[in-house]
This record gives C-alpha cells, structure tokens and sequence, in this order.
C-alpha cells in the first residue's frame, strides 16, 4: 500500500502561481511513477502531469503545458507541481496518484493504483 497525502492547495489569482505537494509512504517511492490528476465541478477527472519514477520523463496536458511544471524528490517521497499563470479554469480538486513504475507512464486514471484525497485549487478573476 502506499499513502498520498496533498497539500498546498488553495486560492490564486489569475495569473499567479501555486504550489501542490505530494508526500507518500508505506512503498519505496522511487518505484513508482507519480501524476497529476484534477477534477472540476461537473467534469470528469482529467490528467494534468505525470513524471517517471526517475524524475526524467515528464508528461504535460495541453491545457497546462507551459505554464505547470511537475517534479519529484525521492529523498523526500515528495512530488510537487509549481502552477504559474494561473487561469480560472484551472480551478478543480488536484489529486495525486501512483503507479508502479514501468516503461511507459499513463495518461489515464485506470493506471493508477493509489490516490490522494485531493487538494482544492481555485483560481479567482
């Protein structure tokens, strides 16, 4: 099993910039692959980012390339995501999750094993 616990959510400024962290424990964190994954009001959860249990491989959505960046210290069994720019419809509950690590990284919610609870992230106008 492995315990994902979000932080750092909260309310931003479009245009500003916000910082998620992931801390997990009860596996080696370094065998797993770790994304980003957010849901807002009404939609369905969508991928946002993902990075390979290495830290080398990084994976963006569209609709935050450029502007999000994700992260990993397996010293710390921490993931981050720096949000900049943020926009009003980057407002959702981000979640955390993880998935063994393999030779390729999922884009989709089905290859993830552990979640977080989510963090809440709401960007004002």
């Amino acid at each position: 099993q492995v315990q994902l616990v979000e932080s750092g959510g909260g309310l931003g400024q479009a245009g500003g910039s916000l910082r998620l962290s992931c801390v997990a424990s009860g596996r080696t964190f370094n065998n797993f692959d770790m994304a980003w994954f957010r849901q807002a009001p009404g939609k369905d959860r969508e991928f946002v980012t993902a990075i390979s249990w290495s830290g080398r491989r990084t994976y963006y959505a569209d609709s935050v390339k450029g502007r999000f960046t994700i992260s990993r210290d397996n010293a710390k069994n921490t993931v981050h995501l720096q949000m900049n720019s943020l926009k009003p419809e980057d407002t959702a509950v981000y979640y955390c999750a993880a998935e063994p690590r393999g030779s390729v990284v999922s884009y989709y919610e089905s290859g993830y094993d552990y979640w977080g609870q989510g963090t809440q992230v709401t960007v004002s106008s």
